[in-house]
């Protein structure tokens, strides 16, 4: 009974680990999008590479952060496929609230 609350546990820290890593990291890379692209033009930010470059960035950082802070030993392809979503989830939202905000950097 002890180690099923264990074991519990250890995969809730790490669930919420992991989630809350990426949506820090998409929340960033928002941010980072908008300083990266300057005063260009909304329509113009939608369809530049460039934050694309910035979301991947955010994507990759997290799979050494994870493992170097030993949350996560090995991840699986449904592991890599949630974290980036949740952080392309996160990018798109707060990109888009800040370009429809007019926000400058």
């Amino acid at each position: 009974m002890a180690t099923d609350t264990a074991d519990s546990r250890a995969a809730h820290i790490r669930g919420v680990t992991v989630t809350a890593l990426a949506a820090i990291l998409g929340i960033g890379a928002a941010f980072g999008s908008l300083v990266v692209v300057g005063d260009m033009a909304p329509t113009d930010v939608a369809t530049s590479s460039t934050v694309l470059y910035v979301l991947a960035a955010a994507i990759a950082v997290q799979f050494p952060l994870l493992k170097a802070s030993g949350i996560v030993d090995e991840f699986s392809g449904k592991d890599i496929l949630y974290v980036a979503f949740m952080t392309f989830s996160f990018w798109f939202v707060c990109l888009t609230i800040l370009l429809t905000a007019g926000v400058t950097v």
